[in-house]
């Protein structure tokens, strides 16, 4: 979904960008399902303002080409969005193909998908991790690695920050503790201190993310740390990359495999 790329994977991608390399952002649905405020739901379609965002959030990161398959937003597991062609549900084989077939036009060497989990269980996040894991297969795609968080790195984080957290299941450290990915299986931690400003500003264009009638959403929440505690968030990434064994410390560089190749 739009804001996915960016709290996740804004800060890698930038800096991919940074140093030439070819960034293209695929998103399965428009974001539709999301909670939005009542105020901003009344303006318009809110999937046609998630892609506005989204593209506003790639121009940040110096993406560039931004695709939208085009499925429908499931919605959250406990509040399915119940329509017909949604992500979650679609034949696997089917979707990959259509993304085999923009790995191949775009000749790309790395496709980042979603931990098996889908991070915290996302309907649509975990097809994503079985789609773009298909989709490599049929591509030949080189290196294929899962955006993920390190549990506990996150858990010691919210801990540091509970002093200004909302009360909010969302930031419970005690939540996350089979969400995402365990520290033994990560074999990237990427330094995206350098680039945290692209990262916020993404991050900030998916406006309609932010609020909600019941509160400031998580996201808003996030865009809200001042500058020292949004670095311990937000300025380190991490990725499993399939058939590499994690080592100690992880790699700083998500190309290193194709380095290796060369």
């Amino acid at each position: 979904h739009p804001d996915d790329e960016a709290v996740l994977t804004g800060g890698t991608m930038a800096r991919l960008a940074a140093e030439g390399h070819r960034v293209v952002l695929v998103t399965a649905t428009a974001g539709e399902a999301g909670l939005v405020s009542t105020e901003l739901a009344a303006t318009e379609p809110l999937g046609e303002r998630r892609r506005r965002e989204l593209d506003r959030a790639a121009t940040v990161l110096g993406c560039a080409r931004v695709v939208v398959l085009g499925y429908a937003d499931s919605g959250m597991a406990d509040r399915p969005h119940d329509v017909a062609n949604m992500f979650s549900t679609v034949a696997v084989e089917d979707a990959a193909r259509r993304l085999a077939q923009l790995l191949t036009a775009e000749q790309a060497d790395v496709l980042t998908i979603y931990d098996p989990a889908g991070g915290y269980g996302h309907p649509d996040h975990i097809q994503v991790h079985r789609v773009g894991q298909r989709a490599a297969e049929l591509a030949g795609t080189l290196v294929l690695l899962e955006a993920t968080v390190d549990r506990r790195a996150l858990q010691r984080a919210l801990r540091v920050i509970s002093w200004a957290r909302p009360s909010s299941p969302e930031l419970n450290p005690s939540s996350y503790n089979e969400r995402y990915s365990d520290p033994s299986r990560i074999t990237h931690r990427v330094d995206v201190s350098g680039y945290l400003l692209q990262k916020r500003g993404a991050m900030q264009a998916h406006l309609s993310q932010s609020t909600a009638d019941d509160g400031t959403r998580t996201l808003g929440w996030f865009l809200r740390l001042p500058q020292p505690l949004f670095r311990l968030a937000f300025g380190r990434e991490w990725f499993v990359e399939h058939h590499r064994t994690a080592g100690q410390p992880p790699l700083d560089d998500i190309l290193a495999s194709l380095r290796q190749r060369r």
